[in-house]
This record gives structure tokens, sequence and C-alpha cells, in this order.
């Protein structure tokens, strides 16, 4: 029998592969218990700098929550909410992760995409909530996450219709970064998963965070945060080696511009 979520960790990039194409990779109980306890791992795992989440196909990323399962398992209240399993794993891991979206991301499928950091499209991808068409507020993330990365009026059409919303117009609105064909899509995230597990583990970290902390903030306080995590990077920082870095930093630069 196939294993319904694979697990692939090189050179310090992890893929998550949400494995049930025959079903559009929807989210059994099974597999969101398994989700959850892979990102626990990969957080503990020093060895993985970056998480790349996808679905097996190219048809579906995840149709979201396996409803025909839920006529007979619904969801339980404990599994929804900031301190459900799903959320507490995307908190508790730590570590960028991009979302590389190869088909549909509908309602829950959807909301455990925008809990990613980056999300890139293939041509295939397709992205709705349908939460007020089955009956079911969101409990993962999508009404708060949502409006701050596409705006409030953008997510209330999504989330009031339930309407579909292509690869093309997801990048037009700032929901994803590229979009690309279907066989370009997980080598180019695997390639972004790369040049950011270069860079400084402990920087990259403390830089996730003063985003993060700053999108749930004010201004003000999102500042004072970025202050502290300056400050204490700068008091940690190697000077010894820094003209290492300082080389390796121009020489990507040239490489670059060229």
């Amino acid at each position: 029998m196939e294993d319904i979520l694979l697990t692939d960790i090189r050179d310090g990039v992890a893929t998550l592969t949400l494995n049930r194409p025959r079903q559009m990779n929807a989210l059994s109980a099974e597999l969101r218990r398994r989700f959850g306890a892979a990102l626990e791992a990969l957080g503990k795992d020093e060895s993985v700098a970056v998480v790349v989440i996808t679905g097996a196909g190219d048809k579906a990323f995840t149709a979201g929550v396996d409803l025909k399962e839920l006529e007979t398992a619904p969801l339980t209240p404990e599994e929804l909410g900031p301190d459900g399993p799903v959320n507490r794993a995307f908190r508790a891991l730590g570590k960028p992760t991009i979302a590389a979206v190869n088909g549909f991301a509908i309602t829950g499928g959807m909301e455990l995409a925008i809990n990613c950091d980056i999300l890139v499209a293939s041509t295939n991808a397709r992205f709705a909530d349908t939460h007020a068409r089955v009956g079911i507020v969101p409990g993962w993330g999508m009404s708060q996450i949502l409006p701050r990365l596409i705006g409030p009026v953008r997510a209330r059409y999504m989330s009031y219709t339930g309407n579909f919303v292509d690869a093309a117009t997801a990048k037009e609105w700032g929901l994803v970064l590229e979009v690309l064909p279907a066989g370009d899509l997980l080598p180019f995230c695997l390639k972004l998963a790369a040049e950011i597990a270069s860079c400084n583990r402990a920087t990259l970290a403390d830089v996730r965070r003063a985003i993060n902390g700053g999108l749930e903030t004010t201004l003000e306080a999102g500042l004072a945060l970025e202050g502290r995590l300056s400050q204490a990077a700068t008091r940690r920082m190697d000077r010894a080696g820094f003209a290492s870095t300082r080389a390796a930093v121009m020489a990507r630069g040239k490489e670059q511009a060229s």
C-alpha cells in the first residue's frame, strides 16, 4: 500500500508530498495527523533548513479535508484554532516553508498553502475557499491570513462566493510568487529552497521571525521586535570569519549581476 505522505530530505531541504492523488490529495484524518507529526519532526531536525510542501500528481495540491470521510468522521474541535495540531505544527516549525501548488488548493487545502511563507503555482493551480458553502467556519487561519496576503476586499470575494481563482490571477493579486509549467514547478521550488538554505540559518530564522511577527502587530511593535533581533545578531556576529562571508556575498552578487 502506497504511503499517504512522502518525505524526502536532501542537502538541507525537506520535501513533503501529500500522496493521495486519486482522492485529490484530500486531507483524511490520518493524513492530517501524519502531516502535523512530520512538521513537528522536521522542526527538530537540525539538518533541515527549508521545507517544501506539494501534492502528488498534477491535478491537486490538496482538495482540503476529505468531505466523504466527514460524513462519518467529522473534524473535532481540538483540530481547529491556534492550538490545533496543524496550526501548532506550522508555528513550531520555525523554518521557511514553500508551497509548490501543483493543482487545486481548495478550502482546508488553500489554508495549508497560505500557512507557508512562499507560494509558487503551476499553471494547473486553482484556489478556492468554499468554507461558507460547506458550512464550516475556517479553523486553520483562512479568515486572518488571506486578507493579509491579498487584501480584505479580494479575500471577502473568495470567502463569500467560493469562486475559483486561477494561477495567473493569484499571481496578479500577490498570492503566489510565480506561475510555471507543471514540469518546472518542483525544480523551481527546490532551487529556491536551496538558495534559502544557503543563508546563515540563525539569521534566517530571526528575519523570518521579524517579518511574521511584524505582520501580527503594529508597525511600532514590529520595529521594536526587529531592533531586538538585530541587536542580538550583532552581539553574536563572528567578526573573525566575516572576511570570508563578505567575499562569498560579493562573489554571488557579481554572478547574479552578470
